[in-house]
């Protein structure tokens, strides 16, 4: 039976070039399925927009670029909310869903630089910039030479600030640059092998909240869903919840999907890069979050978690500091 679709759907998304562009592509990809639906977007300033002159890690994480459209939803102001899976946080609050993930752009780190081609090109003292601790993570093990700077604000914010000579390279998702028609800024990709993706890197989510007016959703929403895209996501943030999902975390989880079966690598590391547990198994895409449970033992049997707390003590250190100014605003 077909799922019952309404006049009108309300897609909540944040306000950045890139988070339009995603939220556009899943209104075009619903009215082609749904023509006699009338599909709008409210653009929304979240907090993680809002903060800038801290590292994401230090203010609440994931979870800043994501609550106020659910609170959009909760309030019947919009019918779903389209995010980077990136930015959504392992556990959902009660009465929220996951209806649909897309089918994963490239998930690949990218090095963009306007003087250099790779960071292997970078002289001693050259400063990259990142928002990662995973990357940070890294570079620093292969690149001690060089010097890793924070670099928050959008994809535009980002670029301008590495145009202003803020930084000698930076490193970005290469989906983003992909899908806002900016291929051309990178200057090379770093494959899984040196620089292993986020868990749900280059995918995008459709989050629901739970109605009390009968509309399926999920059904509705289904058709967009990838399946091999969601079981890979599936695998990775089942590792990333094992590990506490946090951005104070240099984490990385990729899986991918060939047919039946699934490749999942996945690593924990200190920020310095100095201490570094990495682990893979292989198995049946279908039993994608058990996979991550195999490789997070894997983790966990080359002292994983006490990496973790050496992250995680480095930070609150780091919170507690006497006489830290905060970072300006730019």
């Amino acid at each position: 039976m077909a799922a019952q679709v309404p006049s009108k759907l309300i897609i909540a998304s944040r306000e950045s070039r890139l988070a339009m562009w995603q939220a556009e592509h899943v209104r075009d990809r619903l009215s082609e399925l749904y023509p006699q639906c009338d599909i709008q977007i409210l653009g929304m300033t979240t907090r993680g927009d809002q903060i800038l002159d801290r590292a994401l890690s230090k203010v609440g994480g994931k979870g800043l670029f994501v609550k106020e459209l659910e609170v959009a939803m909760e309030e019947g102001r919009a019918d779903l909310a389209v995010h980077s899976l990136k930015d959504v946080p392992m556990e959902l609050p009660q009465g929220f869903a996951l209806a649909a993930v897309l089918e994963r752009e490239d998930p690949r780190d990218a090095f963009v630089s306007n003087d250099y081609a790779s960071l292997d090109d970078l002289p001693a003292g050259a400063v990259v910039g990142t928002s990662s601790l995973r990357r940070q993570s890294l570079i620093a093990a292969r690149y001690p030479h060089l010097v890793i700077k924070p670099l928050r604000g959008n994809l535009d914010t980002r670029l301008g600030k590495l145009d202003r000579g803020d930084y000698a390279a930076i490193i970005l998702a290469a989906a983003g640059l992909k899908r806002l028609g900016l291929p051309q800024r990178i200057r090379s990709l770093l494959e899984p092998e040196a620089s292993l993706p986020a868990a749900g890197q280059g995918a995008m989510a459709i989050e629901i909240a739970q109605r009390k007016d009968g509309l399926d959703l999920m059904a509705i929403l289904a058709p967009l869903n990838h399946v091999p895209t969601a079981q890979a996501v599936a695998a990775e943030r089942k590792v990333s919840k094992v590990f506490g999902g946090s951005c104070q975390v240099p984490l990385a989880a990729f899986a991918t999907v060939d047919g039946a079966a699934m490749h999942l690598r996945a690593m924990v590391a200190t920020p310095d890069g100095k201490r570094m547990a990495s682990a893979e198994v292989r198995g049946p895409a279908a039993s994608a979050e058990e996979l991550g449970v195999q490789v997070s033992e894997l983790l966990r049997q080359q002292d994983a978690v006490d990496i973790l707390s050496v992250c995680l003590a480095e930070a609150a250190a780091a919170d507690h500091a006497p006489n830290q100014a905060p970072a300006p605003r730019t």
